[in-house]
């Protein structure tokens, strides 16, 4: 039985990725920050009691080595971090720490405990910045934010534990992808839940920022597969992992609100103060590398992503 530590197993990824890994047989250890932290994703999916959940503090490097040492796992997802683009303007240091800093940590720990394990980074389409040309694993990175600084520096970190030193660790340069279990911060999820509170007699009214903004949307469940299957390969890379596609805010609106049979334009409106200092207008990946050498691609495109999250949430009231 293969063994799997997940490293931050609370949060969206984390949850789908537990499930699909029981569901091929592993033994999961998932780790969270502090005792007591909610479980809540793991039991809307079901399977938290066939998995072992650890405290782990992903700051102390002597944390990570104990907790390698005792889990001995084959496989190691780190997916934990300040995940909020906009949060990271007001909390720069914090982000760049939870997401560089604890990636170069659980390197060192891994190098020195247990270095045949194979390691997957969550990195971010965010790298990249703007994307007029949907971007590859060869595109250059300009970042915008705190946040996609950051995950360049996890990214970078990566690679050169890899070369230095073998470790068999690989980043899935991730872009935008959604599921019901997403944060009410994220606008996808601020969206479709005020859109439905709408349809069913609510009198508020939807606040968004810019609103011409285009995004690469995917399912996170497609996407966590992809991060099995990379550590899968014998030799260790990086991946895009995206559908290819890309549309704006303002079309995830409009076809949220279309299908609660809703006007958007009544109940819309756009609200300077939710502006971020800088952002990206386009942003767009190429997955050709993951569907040749992964056979990866996504099953759930944008019509039937934004269909799945107004069901889901109507099925909650």
């Amino acid at each position: 039985m293969k063994k799997a530590l997940i490293i931050g197993v609370l949060g969206q990824d984390g949850a789908y990725l537990a499930q699909f890994l029981l569901s091929k047989g592993y033994h999961v250890v998932g780790t969270s920050r502090k005792e007591g932290g909610s479980h809540a994703n793991l039991e809307t999916l079901g399977g938290v009691e066939d998995m072992e959940i650890i405290r782990m503090n992903p700051s102390s490097c002597e944390d990570i080595k104990s907790v390698l040492r005792r889990s001995q796992p084959d496989e190691i997802y780190n997916l934990a971090g300040q995940t909020s683009v906009g949060r990271s303007f007001e909390d720069p240091i914090e982000t760049f720490q939870s997401i560089a800093g604890n990636t170069l940590l659980l390197l060192v720990a891994v190098r020195s405990e247990l270095p045949q394990a194979r390691i997957f980074q969550a990195g971010s389409g965010e790298v990249f910045g703007e994307t007029p040309v949907a971007a590859t694993e060869s595109t250059s990175y300009r970042p915008v934010s705190p946040y996609s600084v950051a995950k360049v520096a996890a990214q970078s970190f990566v690679k050169v534990y890899r070369e230095a030193y073998g470790l068999h660790a690989s980043t899935g340069i991730l872009f935008n992808h959604e599921s019901p279990l997403r944060p009410h911060r994220f606008v996808t999820s601020k969206i479709v839940s005020t859109a439905v509170r709408i349809a069913q007699g609510s009198n508020e009214t939807l606040h968004l920022g810019k609103i011409d903004l285009y995004r690469d949307w995917g399912w996170a469940p497609d996407y966590v597969e992809a991060m099995w299957q990379m550590l899968q390969k014998e030799i260790p890379d990086d991946y895009v992992i995206a559908t290819g596609e890309e549309h704006s805010i303002q079309d995830f609106v409009v076809l949220t609100f279309e299908k609660l049979g809703l006007d958007w334009k009544n109940h819309v409106q756009c609200d300077r103060s939710l502006f971020r200092p800088s952002d990206i207008q386009h942003s767009c990946g190429n997955p050709a590398k993951a569907k040749k050498e992964l056979g990866w691609e996504a099953t759930h495109k944008f019509n039937q992503i934004i269909a799945m999250l107004v069901e889901k949430e109507l099925n909650k009231n």
